[in-house]
């Protein structure tokens, strides 16, 4: 089976991560990877079973990978599960959801 996650394509949604949904990543390493103080993280990567940040904790940017509920076989997988991470952890963090 090939990788469903070639390079540019994970280059292409860390860009989308990054750039319009910056505020959630933070939200998702707070609630989700066990990084609670964390003040800033963007997306760096990821493969079907997880996707990982760098994210700043206390001045120091640290790895953080979080996994998918399940593996993912295709791309159109990974909104769906990006935002369940984002609702997971509004309710871990008792944030209300923005949409």
């Amino acid at each position: 089976m090939t990788d469903p996650f070639p390079p540019e394509v994970v280059e292409q949604i860390a860009h989308h991560m990054n750039g319009d949904h910056a505020d959630d990543n933070v939200l998702i390493v707070r609630g989700l990877g066990g990084m609670p103080t964390a003040t800033a993280a963007r997306m760096s990567g990821m493969d079907a079973d997880a996707m990982e940040f760098a994210a700043v904790v206390d001045g120091i940017e640290v790895p953080v990978r979080i996994p998918f509920s399940e593996r993912l076989t295709e791309r159109r997988q990974v909104r769906a599960e990006a935002v369940r991470m984002y609702h997971d952890a509004c309710a871990a963090l008792g944030e209300q959801p923005r949409h």
